[in-house]
């Protein structure tokens, strides 16, 4: 009988924590504003996300989602509907951690009341390393770059996220991480790779003359 009081306090003082946690939509797919000074045209667009995957919480297109958004806030001319190639975002690595098992084990033994106070439950800590590829309307490779993402979030009420919400936030924070070590990189090559894609025409020409396929 003890035991399963001991069950039911701990579901609903979980259940009052969770509602009392940050909600992660307001930070879920925002890329940094910072446009580059020379947009390049409009491409079309593959993630290859598999290695993303690790975490049980991150949905299939959280990282399309956040690419596409980097891409049309700050990478990208979106007034042209005509595609010049291919931009493919590669995850390369990804990795996710929870410290701070020690302090969830205290949060359980005490019901949970320190979580009440604030006191975090722990931490998911995601890691990823990704590529930026871009192909010329014919498939051939233009350039690639690179960039290491980091991020740790807390789970925690009042200051941090629920248990739910927290490692699929830490991946698309990584991601996003990774993207701004990315971008000044696109940065310095963006006016060569903007007339290289020009001078080499548009993926409709040259599917009219011949047939081109996306890159792998």
């Amino acid at each position: 009988m003890k035991h399963a009081l001991r069950c039911l306090t701990l579901l609903l003082l979980s259940g009052i924590i969770l509602s009392g946690c940050k909600s992660a939509d307001k930070v879920l797919f925002k890329a940094t504003p910072a446009s580059l000074s020379s947009r390049l045209p409009a491409l079309q667009v593959d993630v290859d996300n598999s290695l993303l995957m690790v975490s049980e919480a991150t949905e299939y297109d959280d990282a399309r989602k956040m690419f596409e958004q980097e891409l049309n806030q700050n990478i990208i001319d979106t007034g042209d509907s005509t595609r010049f190639g291919y931009v493919k975002l590669q995850i390369m690595e990804a990795s996710v951690s929870r410290p701070g098992r020690a302090l969830q084990a205290f949060q359980m033994a005490t019901l949970l009341t320190p979580s009440v106070l604030g006191i975090p439950l722990g931490w998911y800590c995601s890691r990823v390393r990704a590529e930026v590829q871009l192909y010329d309307a014919h498939g051939e490779l233009l350039g690639t770059y690179a960039g290491t993402g980091q991020s740790s979030v807390r789970v925690a009420m009042y200051h941090g996220y629920s248990q739910s919400d927290a490692p699929r936030l830490a991946d698309v924070l990584a991601l996003r991480h990774a993207l701004d070590q990315i971008r000044p990189q696109l940065e310095v090559d963006a006016v060569a790779l903007k007339t290289e894609f020009a001078n080499r025409g548009p993926i409709e020409v040259i599917m009219g003359q011949t047939v081109a396929t996306s890159p792998n």
